[in-house]
This record gives structure tokens, sequence and C-alpha cells, in this order.
């Protein structure tokens, strides 16, 4: 027996589950009730094995009087704990339980895909602020995994480089967060203030700025991508989805885990520092960089398994 009254095989992990949520802020009621409910199923029928006839079996009778599929994300949010946790055959419940939800498969960039790419974005001709800030931008979100939004919006009185660190404000889910950046990346954006002042003052009020002094578009940066993506001589795939700016973000993760994985470090134990540096509302998104897509991140280590050094390291390490 335990506080939460579970009573089948599942008992022990689903209370260390759920311990875990709370000290990581995550206090609902929600969550425990509907695990209440898995294990009062697996105690009913028997279930010992945390597997798809297990995990399905409970959802197809837990939907006859629960119909609102919210909850289903706390099941797979349990089996990809168990993951982390060792239990490598833990069924995590398939996206296609989920209606209407998919996550588009991001691009995989090669080592020398980014090396071309920013070697590009340092040789822009174009008559705009993008000729010098460029690097700078894609670096910000390929060295601190940003979201383009929030590249977009950084304030230039959130960016501190004599002390090396950048606030991310009222970001996406109101999670606000400081970053720290090298001192490679000080460098870049220090060049770029540089320039960007001397057109536009230093009293402007994002740090990235289109040709008359205003905030850049969602619009721009996809278009500068590009073209810098064609000037840098990469090719696109015919069928699969082309590369986007956001890619850099998915980038950061896959390479910080494929680093953790390749040094031996407990991925589970870094995850919940990824999934703060990243502004992650829940780990449901940090999970989905480990189990959603097994073979992306496989073939994610084969490429740079013989090129570390290009991979962005993060400040919590």
């Amino acid at each position: 027996m335990n506080d939460y009254g579970f009573t089948s095989v599942f008992a022990h992990h689903l209370t260390q589950y759920l311990e875990f949520k709370l000290q990581l802020g995550f206090f609902g009621k929600s969550r425990i009730w509907h695990l209440q409910k898995f294990d009062a199923y697996c105690t009913q029928h028997g279930r010992t094995v945390f597997d798809r006839d297990t995990v399905e079996g409970w959802v197809t009778h837990h939907l006859q009087t629960n119909t609102y599929r919210s909850w289903f994300s706390y099941i797979r949010d349990f089996g990809r704990w168990l993951h982390t946790q060792g239990h490598d055959t833990a069924y995590v419940l398939s996206d296609r339980w989920i209606a209407g939800r998919s996550q588009s498969q991001p691009y995989l960039f090669s080592s020398s895909q980014i090396e071309q790419f920013f070697g590009a974005a340092t040789q822009l001709t174009v008559h705009s602020p993008w000729r010098w800030q460029a690097a700078a931008f894609f670096g910000l979100m390929h060295c601190c995994g940003l979201r383009t939004g929030e590249a977009r919006g950084l304030k230039t009185t959130h960016v501190d480089l004599t002390d090396g660190w950048l606030d991310i404000v009222s970001a996406k889910n109101n999670r606000s967060r400081r970053l720290p950046i090298t001192d490679e990346l000080i460098d870049l954006l220090a060049g770029c203030e540089r320039a960007t002042a001397e057109q536009f003052g230093a009293d402007r009020d994002t740090f990235f700025v289109s040709a008359i002094g205003t905030p850049v578009s969602s619009v721009a940066v996809g278009v500068i991508f590009k073209h810098i993506w064609d000037q840098a001589g990469l090719g696109r795939p015919m069928q699969a989805k082309p590369p986007r700016p956001y890619d850099f973000r998915h980038h950061f993760a896959y390479a910080n885990i494929e680093r953790w994985r390749h040094n031996g470090q407990d991925i589970g134990a870094l995850l919940p520092y990824l999934s703060r540096y990243m502004g992650h509302a829940t780990f449901e998104s940090t999970y989905y960089y480990i189990h959603t897509s097994p073979d992306f991140l496989d073939a994610y280590a084969d490429i740079t398994q013989h090129t570390g050094e290009i991979l962005p390291e993060v400040g919590f390490q």
C-alpha cells in the first residue's frame, strides 16, 4: 500500500513517477486520479507487464466513461518515464490514439550542412541588416535552442554581453528563463550589436531588426533562411519536409541528448535541465526527442559520432 492507494504490481513505479512530477512542480489531481484508475484496472485484470496489451486495453476500457482524451498524456508520459528508468520494453502509447494530433518530423541537419549554412550566413550580400545579423540570429537558435519567435522578440535590454547571458521573457506558456551563452556566441552577438547600433542606435527595442529598424517578421526569417540555404548550395529533399529555421531548435535538443548518451551520462537525470533550458511547459515535449522518434535519434548518432565539436554546448552542463 502507498499514499496514493495503488495496489497493482506497478504501484512502486507509479508512486515514484508521481513524486518525480511533484518535484518538478506538477501538483494536479487529474493525473493522480487517472493513474489510480489505471492501477485499479491492472489489479482487476491481473495485468503485470507494461506492454501494448495492458496500456491499450486500459485506454479502450477507460474511453467508455472518459471520452475527453487529455488524460492520454498521463499514461504516455508514465511510459516514457519508465524508459528513463531503464525499462526499455515499456510501451509508450501511440500517437494514433490521439485524434487530430500529429508531430511533424524534424529535418535532420548533417554536420557539413550546418558548417556550410553558417559559412554562407557570414558572406551574405543582401542590402539589409541580415547581412551582418543572420549568423548571430541563427547562431542563437542553434546554440541555445531558441524558438524563432524568441529570437525575433529578443530585447536589447535582455542581452548582457559582459556577464554572458540573455533573458527570454514572456515566452511561450509564459515561462521566462535566463540562458548563459558561450564566449564564441558573445563575440558573434557583439559584432552584430556594433553594426546594428551604428545604423539604428543602441536604444532600439529589439536586438534584431528589419531594414527600417522594426522587429523582424516570421516571414522575413523564413525567406532569409531559404536564401542562405540556397546560397550555401544545399539541396532540398524531394519528398521529405524541407528544412526550417525551427529545426535548429530540434537539432539543439537531439545534439545534447546524443552527447550525453555518447558520454555515458544519465539522460533521465539531465532531461529536467534541458526541459527548463528550452522553456518546455511539460516533460511531454522533452520526452518527444527520445521516445517518439528513436529511428531519428539513431540516425542522428550515426552522422555526428565523428563530429562532436560542432554540437551546441549548453550552459547547464
